[in-house]
């Protein structure tokens, strides 16, 4: 072939790509999203990718994301892990190795993040979960990280507040047996509960499996076990129909929950059977200010709704992300930018988020507050009180 064809065919070849591409020479931050947009809580993975989406729009209507002078237009790529531990594993490898992001943003939940956590960091991906509170998630995963306190906070906090504010003594606890976060706050909450009540205060302790939806005998168990307080260290789904099977059945004391309660449709699917009761979580939208008032009034223009706990916490882990790609700086190297970025996330100091402000140990893990709300009678989430590490 003589060298003018060879040139044409290049020239071809360069066209194609361009209008594979779009046409556009745009500078592009790719970043993964590891989350539950089907299965039992996809509440959950719509609160993130719509965190998500007020900050891409917002950035890139600026003209992309400066870093270091240069502009960046935000592509963010959403991957369904239907609130499955395969799934979420599935998800990270093709966000890693397919879509060829910088930094992964989720799996939100403990049972997700953990095995979704180890594929991140063997291949040297950051990642950050905005909403898994189990410490095995971050343990020795240096590409791993968080924007949530952690369970063996999470716990003492629950105990310390419940057994000040009703003064009493008995517990029963039911937890997800086939959940890792639940199952784990389940322990901790037992352990610290009897540290601080005495032994034998913690009068029945039941379990139930990820797909049950009737617990008449758990509840008439812990209703005769002459408990008085009841904790439900469970996702929003199952408490809305746990609540009201407990009332049918009896239960009238007070009843304490985790962060996992958070969710925009936890009053509605519960029929409001929450409302009066308290819960350890992130951030209280309830009377909020400034730049978290700022978020929550975009959001409730955008969706019509106010975002719960994972839309607070993934707009933080989001614009973590981002504020690292900031600092570090990109080469065009995936594999060094990818190093830089950790090294950026696990050197921020008193980031503030909308949740908090956040310093990073060396685990991954935030050093921030935690918040106990009350469901209100308008079921709204009211701010209580708070508490430092």
């Amino acid at each position: 072939m003589k060298k003018t064809g060879i040139l044409a065919v290049a020239m071809l070849s360069m066209i194609a790509a361009a209008a594979f591409a779009g046409g556009s020479s745009e500078k592009v931050i790719k970043i993964g999203f590891n989350i539950p947009l089907t299965g039992d809580s996809p509440k959950v993975g719509e609160a993130t990718k719509f965190a998500a989406e007020l900050v891409k729009k917002d950035i890139n209507a600026k003209g992309g994301l400066d870093v270091k002078g240069v502009k960046y237009m935000l592509d963010f790529v959403y991957v369904d892990n239907e609130l499955k531990a395969d799934s979420a594993v599935q998800a990270a490898y093709k966000l890693i190795d397919q879509d060829k992001v910088l930094a992964v943003v989720g799996p939100d939940g403990s049972g997700r993040a953990i095995p979704a956590g180890q594929v991140n960091n063997d291949a040297k991906t950051p990642m950050i979960s905005p909403w898994s509170t189990n410490p095995a998630t971050t343990k020795d995963r240096p590409y791993v990280f968080r924007a949530c306190f952690l369970d063996p906070f999470q716990a003492p906090v629950a105990v310390k507040f419940a057994t000040e504010q009703f003064k009493l003594k008995k517990v029963a606890i039911l937890y997800n047996l086939e959940d890792d976060y639940s199952k784990t706050l389940a322990g901790l909450f037992k352990d610290s509960w009897e540290k601080t009540n005495g032994a034998g205060t913690v009068v029945a302790f039941e379990s139930f499996g990820q797909k049950d939806q009737d617990f008449s005998v758990q509840l008439t168990k812990i209703v005769k076990s002459g408990a008085e307080v009841l904790y439900l260290p469970d996702y929003y789904n199952h408490v809305a129909l746990i609540v009201p099977q407990a009332k049918d059945l009896g239960w009238k004391g007070p009843v304490m929950g985790s962060d996992s309660w958070g969710s925009a449709d936890l009053v509605k699917l519960s029929n409001g059977s929450v409302k009066g009761y308290y819960f350890t979580t992130h951030y209280a939208a309830a009377g909020a200010v400034g730049a978290t008032k700022a978020f929550i009034d975009e959001y409730k223009a955008a969706y019509g709704y106010t975002p719960d706990d994972v839309g607070a916490l993934s707009f933080d882990a989001i614009n973590i992300v981002l504020t690292a790609i900031q600092n570090a700086g990109l080469t065009g190297d995936l594999k060094k930018d990818r190093t830089a970025i950790k090294d950026a996330m696990a050197s921020l100091k008193d980031f503030n988020g909308i949740t908090g402000k956040m310093t990073f140990t060396p685990e991954g893990d935030p050093v921030k507050e935690a918040v106990v709300v009350k469901v209100n009678d308008a079921g709204e989430f009211e701010f209580v009180q708070s508490v430092k590490p």
